[in-house]
């Protein structure tokens, strides 16, 4: 890591504690939530909070990372410094242990993007074979653009048979044996990023073959070189960034760019005059699909006495539909129990990931429908529809049919109805993006950015993204820290849990903006409001860039800075946060982003403190080779502080290069 002004600032976190309060069951800052969990407690529920509460203290060995299950002569712990307890039984050290266990992670997270990918370009697939009616390509343009990006041909090609190109091309990236990289990768890369990948051989080929090789590679009696496999897990990141890059562009092409759109959130928005759905999970495919039926079916719903159907979203497939449909957001993933506890939700339709399994232990106390809707995602007791592209609207009206039938057995006695809702902003895609900053400078939109970064009005960009992870109380890291930021003029965007915590608490509207921005942030705002007049409301404090698998518009922001600064991503004043890190999909997500040069602060200390040189490779030794390092902080504040004095280091670096460049009028320099 580079050396900063601020001397306190060290690889080291704070003395902070890791677990808050842990015997306090009231885990969260949500008032939506905290309403709810008095009901909860009224009825002597079991929720998430009693569960966290009951796993107190948690295993110290885990919680370093020494704690090897990989065969089965184990479990084996590190226990001393020296001698035979030093070590596993086959001989392997607390560095061998953790590094292993902590590339697996990465592999789990890079398949679960990649199955996310997987899904959309399956149904894409389906849409170009001409074996489902049910979806069309609702953005040429993106198709094209995409297309174009990939090295396909589009002139004078009709467009069902460039969307079959670039979904063999797809394809390829997930299984390919040649030796040629990620198409969707190697297309998407500035040639300084590129060009390091490929010199220190973390490129990936291919998603499938990467996780399989991290699994081989990270097997019992395989690689115990602690360096080797730390790059091995840095390949495995990449190739979640392809699975991401899959995902976004070709949802975009099939659903529509997200553009800005008025919304809102928190649990107030499930009504109980309404038949209420919540889809939940990671799959726009079948959300999608339940919103269209929804919309055909209101007159069935009204049959049973409700004033229609209302889709509410949880976790990231909430913000897909957010971002496209502006469907409401009524919770993130920890507070997905409480939606049940309103007493008037009456179906739960899920997907994959992040979905916890205690939500059909709360169901069969309520009159809620948990449908489940994947070969590869099931719950004992929930009931199970198998959703397929071929009969996706067919499918989404017996999905939405089960929420009507489910209706007339609510329980008067259960209902308690939040009343928190906040208005939101959401809908900032890359393109969004784009056209904002190009209707005060259309010939490099980008400068509008990077000049207010280079003049001091904003101090840099932040991508905020992430879980919930009840260690702290859900949310308070994620507020806490966007409010230091926003009041220190940094420009935030946010994806995934961490767009949903803004969101849920009014943060992502322009109210906020008066109420928390600094002046140079606020002035930076408006001063695009007014450039931008055809926007059908004012700019939030936070812009919301979509799904957790959405981190790739991150990286489009990122690399776009880049070029018109003329510079590598390490030089750009641009910083990372996952203030409540907690899925394997994090730890992936934040590897690459570390590998793309970007500072990256992680708010949830991962299983590595076992081992002083795996800590130093991704605190300190991974700045020098890529750029990037890890940021371990548990305060927010801190942590806040830490992450403006990675932006201000950077941003006096490039003032000075830039104005020396300036002043000798020749390129700016490259070499620090």
């Amino acid at each position: 890591m580079p050396r900063y002004r601020d001397l306190t600032h060290t690889s080291r976190p704070s003395n902070a504690p890791r677990v808050v309060e842990p015997k306090n069951p009231l885990r969260t800052t949500d008032p939506g939530t905290i309403e709810m969990y008095k009901v909860a407690q009224e009825n002597n529920l079991e929720t998430v909070f009693e569960r966290f509460v009951a796993q107190q203290p948690q295993c110290g060995f885990g919680y370093k990372g020494i704690c090897c299950r990989i065969c089965l002569a184990g479990p084996c712990r590190v226990k001393a410094e020296e001698g035979p307890a030093s070590r596993g039984i086959c001989g392997a050290t607390a560095y061998t242990i953790v590094s292993r266990n902590l590339v697996r992670m990465i592999a789990g997270g890079a398949a679960s993007h990649s199955e996310h990918a997987r899904h959309v370009l399956h149904t894409v697939h389906e849409l170009t074979e001409g074996k489902t009616k049910d979806y069309e390509i609702k953005s040429p343009a993106k198709l094209h653009k995409l297309a174009e990006k990939l090295g396909i041909e589009t002139l004078n090609r009709e467009d069902m048979d460039i969307l079959a190109d670039v979904a063999e091309l797809a394809y390829e990236d997930f299984g390919r044996f040649k030796d040629r990289p990620a198409a969707f990768l190697d297309s998407f890369l500035i040639e300084p990023r590129r060009g390091k990948f490929k010199h220190t051989n973390i490129m990936p080929r291919s998603i499938d073959g990467t996780v399989t090789e991290l699994m081989a590679q990270t097997a019992q009696g395989v690689d115990a070189d602690p360096v080797n496999i730390i790059f091995g897990g840095l390949k495995g990141s990449l190739a979640d960034l392809v699975g991401e890059y899959i995902g976004t562009n070709l949802s975009d092409v099939l659903f529509g760019i997200p553009e800005p759109i008025v919304s809102e959130a928190n649990l107030g928005v499930i009504q109980e005059s309404m038949v209420n759905i919540a889809v939940h999970g990671h799959n726009p495919v079948l959300s999608e699909m339940v919103v269209a039926a929804a919309r055909e079916l209101k007159a069935e719903a009204q049959k049973v006495g409700a004033k229609g159907v209302n889709i509410v979203g949880i976790c990231c497939t909430g913000n897909e539909l957010l971002m496209r449909e502006g469907v409401y957001l009524a919770t993130s993933s920890a507070s997905q129990e409480m939606a049940i506890l309103t007493g008037v939700l009456d179906a739960m339709v899920v997907d994959i990931q992040c979905i916890y399994p205690s939500v059909q232990q709360l169901a069969d106390c309520y009159h809620t429908k948990i449908i489940t809707t994947e070969a590869i995602m099931k719950i004992p007791s929930a009931q199970h529809l198998a959703f397929n592209a071929e009969t996706a609207m067919e499918d989404a009206k017996t999905l939405v049919r089960m929420a009507i039938a489910a209706y007339k057995f609510r329980d008067p006695k259960k209902i308690a109805i939040s009343s928190e809702r906040n208005s939101l902003v959401a809908g900032f895609s890359i393109e969004a993006l784009t056209e904002i900053f190009a209707n005060v400078n259309s010939e490099r939109p980008f400068s509008v950015l990077t000049d207010a970064i280079l003049s001091g009005q904003i101090k840099g960009v932040v991508q905020m993204a992430g879980c919930n992870n009840l260690k702290r109380q859900q949310d308070e890291s994620h507020v806490s820290i966007l409010k230091e930021l926003v009041k220190n003029d940094v420009l935030v965007v946010a994806t995934g849990c961490s767009a949903g915590a803004f969101a849920k608490m009014g943060l992502m509207n322009s109210e906020a903006v008066d109420k928390y921005a600094g002046e140079g942030l606020k002035s930076f705002l408006r001063m695009l409001e007014k450039a931008n007049p055809q926007l059908a409301t004012k700019l939030p404090l936070v812009f919301h860039l979509g799904s957790c698998v959405d981190n790739s518009r991150g990286m489009d922001l990122l690399q776009a800075m880049a070029k018109e600064l003329k510079v590598d991503t390490p030089k750009v004043p641009f910083a990372a946060s996952a203030p409540e890190a907690m899925h394997e999909k994090a730890v992936a997500i934040g590897s690459y982003c570390v590998s793309m040069g970007i500072p990256t602060h992680v708010g949830t200390m991962p299983y590595l403190e076992g081992s002083d040189l795996i800590y130093g490779i991704a605190t300190q030794i991974a700045h020098d080779v890529f750029g990037g390092n890890f940021i371990f902080e548990v305060d927010e504040k801190i942590a806040a502080q830490k992450i403006i004095n990675a932006l201000e280091y950077r941003s006096w670096k490039l003032r000075i290069h830039k104005e020396t460049a300036e002043k000798f009028e020749t390129a700016i320099a490259q070499g620090w």
